[in-house]
């Protein structure tokens, strides 16, 4: 009797099993679509053209149903009513356009994640009280170094907080110079003393690469400095790295590291598409649109993370090639999608 019975009993195990997946699997995807169509407050202070395309992309990421409030902040990131008065009067446009804006003081403390773009934004959502879900988007490392600084709120690790940095990281950097100049293993870097966390980054990045790098690093305190700082690293080198710092924020800076190493012929790499512009070899960018859709998953994760900031540097990278420059230094580079999609499976 138990012979004839055992199989009824194993497939009524193995259907209730199907069905007790199938409903798993159903409520995750009631719950990711759920979260989806949470709502979502934007707060901005600027028009810069990333800030606006990354905006533009986030709003059209919006699923159905989901609401998504723009709020414009004054120049400096304070909530004045002449400002909230201003925005109102005011038609949409640009990335505001077809999006409700309203006044900070108006967003109500459970209007569920909220996303602050750009330094003065990311001030502002912090020093506003609530508990909901917060991403900083649009940030430089050393903004993100700023603000832990000078925030207790983001200090104190009470709320849970993403960070989401707008530039690959230092892994992703070199992956792509390994990738360009293959058995070359120095990189030349001119940094300023306030560009110590990104110098750090990029020293484990270059340790824990196989084989590793050797990275020379000359500081140059001022402006003045900075040929004496050149001087000294252009013979040790094999190229030359731009950090985003005031270096890689300052087109004579940057110019100046570009004619020292066209002058030695070494090839200079960043992470702006301006240097790759400007007369850089290459570089490993993330375009507002991938900038976007990482941080509406960065808002997700926060869902299921525990207090203190969630830090995620830009994913994935998009590489940016100088053909011209290339040529110029008897280099034959691969295309861009195919550079990009090493560092992909790097990465």
């Amino acid at each position: 009797m138990f012979v004839a019975v055992n199989p009824f009993i194993s497939l009524f195990r193995k259907r209730l099993r199907c069905g007790a997946r199938a409903a798993l699997a159903f409520g995750m995807v009631q719950l990711a679509a759920a979260a989806s169509a949470t709502g979502l407050t934007v707060l901005m202070s600027d028009d810069l053209a990333a800030h606006s395309e990354f905006v533009q992309h986030l709003r059209a990421g919006q699923e159905p149903g989901g609401r998504f409030d723009l709020v414009r902040l004054p120049q400096g990131g304070t909530d004045t009513s002449q400002a909230v008065e201003a925005a109102a009067a005011e038609p949409d446009r640009g990335a505001n356009a077809g999006v409700r804006t309203r006044g900070l003081r108006t967003v109500s403390a459970d209007a569920g994640m909220t996303m602050a773009v750009g330094v003065p934004a990311a001030r502002a959502a912090l020093e506003r009280p609530g508990q909901q879900p917060l991403v900083l988007a649009m940030l430089s490392r050393l903004d993100y170094e700023t603000l832990r600084a000078s925030s207790p709120a983001l200090r104190r690790g009470d709320r849970r907080v993403g960070v989401l940095l707008r530039d690959p990281a230092m892994g992703d950097q070199l992956a792509l110079v390994g990738a360009v100049l293959p058995h070359k293993y120095r990189i030349g870097v001119v940094a300023t003393p306030e560009s110590e966390p990104l110098v750090r980054e990029l020293q484990r990045a270059a340790q824990g690469a196989n084989p590793p790098w050797d990275v020379q690093v000359e500081y140059a305190p001022d402006a003045r400095s900075l040929a004496a700082a050149l001087h000294s690293v252009v013979p040790r080198s094999d190229a030359l790295m731009v950090l985003p710092d005031l270096i890689g924020d300052s087109q004579a800076a940057t110019l100046s590291v570009l004619r020292a190493g066209a002058g030695a012929g070494l090839p200079v790499f960043g992470a702006s598409e301006g240097l790759v512009r400007s007369g850089g070899l290459a570089a490993a960018v993330s375009t507002p649109a991938q900038l976007a859709r990482q941080a509406r998953l960065l808002g997700q994760k926060l869902a299921s993370a525990g207090t203190g900031p969630l830090v995620e540097s830009a994913t994935p990278a998009t590489v940016r090639v100088n053909m011209t420059v290339a040529r110029g230094l008897g280099l034959r580079l691969p295309e861009e999608r195919e550079l990009t999609e090493r560092l992909t499976v790097t990465r």
